[in-house]
């Protein structure tokens, strides 16, 4: 198995977090020393003009990370009038944040049930998001909140223009799987 090519999947699935020594140690099943030596080899064929992305150490983790080279094409891309337009799941996690903010990427992403750090780096790039301080959770993570262009966007002039949530309090009557309307017809068999 090539394993240079696990630890780029690797690196890529785990997307702004990164991976740590420690971490790609357990799930590859390799010594530190033969880590060091993929990781310098990924980096290295990164490097290359060719190439639109590079290994990056941030912190304690080993991240992909675009070129700053390129950044001019980045931020065209953001700027396209057919990226003004929001998705349904774009629309979800601002939802989400400006209804719970601050609130960290994982507390968005156990509401949504998905991953939303692509959604939340473009949502920041277009200035609807904004990180604001470091919460007291374990690893401090970021905060999120909205910003004045989200309230520009949206044609607010305040959260509290938001529309109210009623908490649903509808109880669903208990179904018996026994006494199912469907019955069984014993002349078909």
């Amino acid at each position: 198995m090539n394993l240079k090519g696990v630890l780029e999947g690797i690196l890529f699935v785990q997307g702004d977090d990164g991976a740590t020594l420690e971490e790609l140690e357990k799930i590859l099943e390799i010594d530190t020393e033969e880590i060091k030596k993929l990781i310098l080899e990924l980096k290295n064929d990164y490097e290359k003009d060719d190439r639109g992305i590079r290994l990056t150490i941030l912190g304690d983790a080993f991240k992909l990370t675009t070129k700053k080279e390129h950044k001019e094409y980045y931020k065209k891309l953001l700027e396209t009038d057919e990226n003004k337009t929001l998705s349904g799941g774009a629309i979800e996690t601002l939802a989400i944040i400006a209804y719970n903010e601050p609130i960290t990427r994982v507390e968005v992403d156990e509401i949504r049930g998905v991953s939303s750090a692509p959604l939340m780096r473009k949502l920041v790039a277009k200035g609807l998001i904004k990180e604001v301080g470091k919460s007291n959770l374990p690893g401090r993570p970021i905060l999120y909140k909205t910003t004045s262009e989200f309230l520009d966007y949206f044609n607010m002039q305040s959260l509290s223009d938001l529309p109210k949530i009623e908490a649903i309090t509808e109880v669903v009557d208990e179904i018996d799987l026994y006494d199912s309307k469907y019955k069984e017809d014993s002349e078909v068999i």
